[in-house]
């Protein structure tokens, strides 16, 4: 029966998440669906990851492969040129699947070739483990399709990075991660729907995604270059000087009173005349508001 079904690879690229890798690897090799190849790739962990993920690799028999760091896009490229299924879910080594999650999205994605992309909601859960208070709790978004623009200038909701199958063609289509922005998400989604493809999100929950202090989104500053990057490759596009400024009100807002030099640098970046209500709350912020310590 499983010889019917497409093979599905999934790709974690594991690096320094000795406490969630466990719970990582059990949630794909505990899968509902049959058919699932497992390429573990340890890319040069400091803290005791790789001990952790060979005693499972004894129980389970996936694929693994220790490396000195080259950073997630290159690790991705490189396990995804070897990967047997036509469709790829990379999966963060923090994170953890619902049971049901390939299953459901195998058999959606049958027969709709036009889906470069299929994604889901998430739960938040804390470091250890435990589902974030509502209402943070849950990410309950309805089903949606999303083209170029809506991602482009986020027209819907982005689909959550925890929860992305991808068509290996359409990969492959578009030539991968792009190893010169880090970030990878953004950028993979607006390559494959600006070739075409569509991205559908399930309206139900598919992953758990854990915030904890090292993940990529606590760093602003590498965020915020990384996605002005991404938006530069674009910048033919009749909204793009719209985005960017947009873009860059947001995180001037967020930073305005966590971090004021950094905030001052975002703001210098805004013409005053693309300045929003986002802009003038930061800038209100900025000046009258006490700092805040994370």
């Amino acid at each position: 029966m499983t010889e019917q079904l497409p093979l599905v690879t999934v790709v974690i690229a594991s690096y320094n998440h000795a406490p969630y890798i466990e719970q990582c690897i059990l949630s794909v090799v505990q899968q509902t669906y049959p058919h699932i190849e497992l390429l573990v790739v340890d890319d040069g962990s400091t803290d005791d990851s790789v001990a952790r993920i060979e005693q499972l690799q004894r129980e389970h028999g996936f694929e693994l492969r220790v490396q000195q760091n080259k950073g997630l896009t290159h690790t991705l490229n490189e396990a995804i040129a070897r990967a047997k299924g036509s469709l790829i879910a990379p999966f963060g080594s923090d994170d953890i699947m619902v049971s049901e999650r390939i299953a459901k999205q195998v058999a959606y994605m049958q027969d709709k070739p036009e889906v470069g992309i299929c994604a889901g909601n998430i739960e938040l859960i804390d470091s250890d483990g435990q589902l974030f208070p509502e209402p943070r709790q849950r990410r309950d978004i309805a089903f949606r399709r999303l083209d170029f623009d809506d991602v482009f200038m986020e027209r819907k909701p982005y689909p959550p990075a925890p929860t992305l199958l991808f068509r290996k063609e359409a990969l492959e289509q578009v030539g991968g991660f792009d190893p010169q922005i880090r970030l990878e998400d953004l950028l993979i989604e607006l390559k494959i729907t600006h070739a075409g493809y569509y991205i559908d999100c399930l309206g139900e929950v598919l992953a758990q995604y854990r915030k904890h202090d090292s993940n990529s989104s606590k760093n602003t500053p590498f965020m915020v270059e990384s996605i002005l990057r991404t938006y530069a490759l674009f910048k033919d596009h009749p909204q793009y000087e719209f985005v960017r400024t947009r873009f860059l009100s947001s995180m001037f807002l967020k930073c305005s009173n966590r971090d004021r030099d950094y905030a001052k640098q975002l703001l210098r970046q805004i013409p005053f005349r693309s300045w929003n209500k986002k802009t003038w709350r930061g800038l209100g912020r900025l000046l009258f508001s006490p700092l805040e310590r994370n």
